[in-house]
């Protein structure tokens, strides 16, 4: 089943645009398609806002859970332990470049890893709902 789920993921990205990062390590998507995996997902993606948690507080991607990027101490173990490995982890930030950095600090650990273009900042400007 999550084969096919990730088979279908895939052809949608490469339908609704995506990029790839310099090392192939991770996917970056674009706001919609971020936005149309998220809801079709069902329980086989996690999603992460890689912000500092006062950032996090201001307002976040409703089911996102927060662990922050920027404390280079405890970022791969707190991933460890909130993140299982057989579900697609999905990262964003504010404009997408901690995000980038976190997606591939995953990756690197074997992650399955989407991060969203423009982080945000982005999804904001295109009218997706955030909460507090």
């Amino acid at each position: 089943m999550k084969k096919l789920f990730l088979t279908m993921l895939l052809s949608a990205a490469f339908t609704m645009g995506w990029a790839q990062n310099a090392n192939d390590a991770f996917m970056t998507i674009e706001v919609d398609g971020f936005h149309h995996t998220l809801e079709n997902s069902g329980d086989d993606c996690v999603l992460v806002d890689v912000r500092t948690p006062a950032e996090y507080k201001e307002g976040h991607l409703k089911g996102a859970i927060n662990i922050d990027v920027k404390d280079s101490l405890t970022f791969m173990n707190k991933a460890k332990e909130m993140l299982p490995k057989d579900k697609t982890v999905m990262v964003y930030c504010r404009t997408g470049r901690r995000s980038a950095d976190a997606a591939g600090k995953l990756a690197a650990e074997g992650y399955f890893v989407f991060n969203l273009e423009g982080g945000i900042v982005a999804w904001k400007e295109a009218g997706k709902e955030t909460v507090k």
